[in-house]
This record gives C-alpha cells, structure tokens and sequence, in this order.
C-alpha cells in the first residue's frame, strides 16, 4: 500500500526521466536536438578596377607632314617607362629656322605660347573622341591663337631657333597626346605619306 502511494505520487515525468533516460535537466527524453544556425555566406571578393588606359588606335588622318615635303626623322618617339621617365616623347624632323609648320589635320588650337622659354602650339584633332587626339609643334613662332580653326596644310606658325633640348642643326619636335598618354605622332600619317618614294637607279660611267 505504501508503494503505491508513493508510484502514484512522483510525476509521470520524473519516472520517465529519472530511469534508464540518461536524460539531463533539459528537456526530457524525446525533445529533438538544438538546431544550430548555418555559418554567415561569405561575401565574393570585389572584382578590383582596372585603370582605363588609351587602347583605341591612331586614325592615319594626317594629310601632310608638318615641314617639308618628306622631312628626315633625325630621332624617332621613344616612349618612357614610366609618367616621369627618360624617353622622348614624340619625333624630332630635320628643318630649317623660319620654315613654315602646318596643320597635319583639321582641328582646334587649344594652346599657342610659350613652355619652358620655348614656343609651342597644340592642335585638338577634330572627331577623334574624347579625350580627344591632340597635336603639338615645338619650337614655334605661333601665328595661330588658341580657339582659332585650322584646317590640313594651315600654317600654325614658322619655325624658332633651335632650343637646348633639341637639335643643333635646326629640327621641329612633333608630338602627339592623348589626355596624359603620349603616343607616336608618325602613326597620324598613311603609308603613302611614309614611303621615300620609288628608288632611281643611276648610270654607272663606262658601262654600256
């Protein structure tokens, strides 16, 4: 009698717990297990920007050189590694002081004066994007002013006395840019433009 009382007095809860359960002071036997969250989805790494460099090529619109007929190049564009390394930074063309420097192709004059104690004049190219092809003459007596339009063969200016930095002999240095990019002014000029013309031959004396 006494055990029955007792039985019926402890909570059905306990007994099923407290034997053979192993059950802990949780949430008793049957209870399904704690569900842990899922790990955070780790973000896909940014694709890093790549600077924009000039990668559209040189229209070949010049019409003409800009002295002379077919100038000698005494040194060619030698591009720098580098924004502030050695190189040179456009063509040097064989001319006298006080020859005549043209327009190689339609434009806009976006600067005449002097840099450096040396005059120059930069010709914007007309329809060659943005930003656009740009021209310069060094050095010049300009007879172009900034805003004026110049067409192909335009006279810009007449040739100056040679500068420190450039030949003794007399020579224009011809440059080509685009925004901060300098670029081969030679590329401006068609394949009919470069060629030498057709090679001549030239009697030898005594052979018939």
């Amino acid at each position: 009698m006494l055990l029955a009382t007792l039985a019926a007095a402890v909570p059905a809860g306990a007994r099923a717990g407290g034997v053979g359960g192993g059950g802990g002071g949780g949430g008793g036997e049957g209870a399904p297990p704690p569900v842990s969250a899922p790990p955070p989805a780790t973000p896909a790494p940014a694709t890093p920007s790549t600077p924009t460099t000039p990668t559209t090529p040189v229209p070949a619109l010049a019409r003409l050189w800009p002295v002379g007929v077919r100038p000698v190049v005494l040194r060619g564009w030698e591009p720098p590694a580098s924004a502030y390394g050695p190189g040179h930074r456009g063509v040097d063309l064989a001319a006298a002081p006080g020859d005549p420097v043209r327009a190689v192709a339609a434009g806009r004059v976006s600067f005449a004066g002097p840099v450096g104690g040396l005059g120059v004049v930069s010709v914007e190219l007309t329809g060659t994007g943005a930003p656009p092809l740009r021209t310069t003459y060094e050095s010049v007596r300009a007879s172009v002013r900034k805003g004026d339009e110049v067409a192909p063969g335009d006279v810009v200016g007449f040739l100056a006395e040679p500068g420190p930095r450039h030949c003794a002999s007399g020579c224009l240095h011809w440059g080509l840019r685009r925004g901060e990019s300098y670029l081969d002014p030679l590329s401006l000029l068609p394949p009919w433009l470069l060629r030498r013309g057709p090679s001549r031959l030239l009697p030898v004396p005594d052979v018939p």
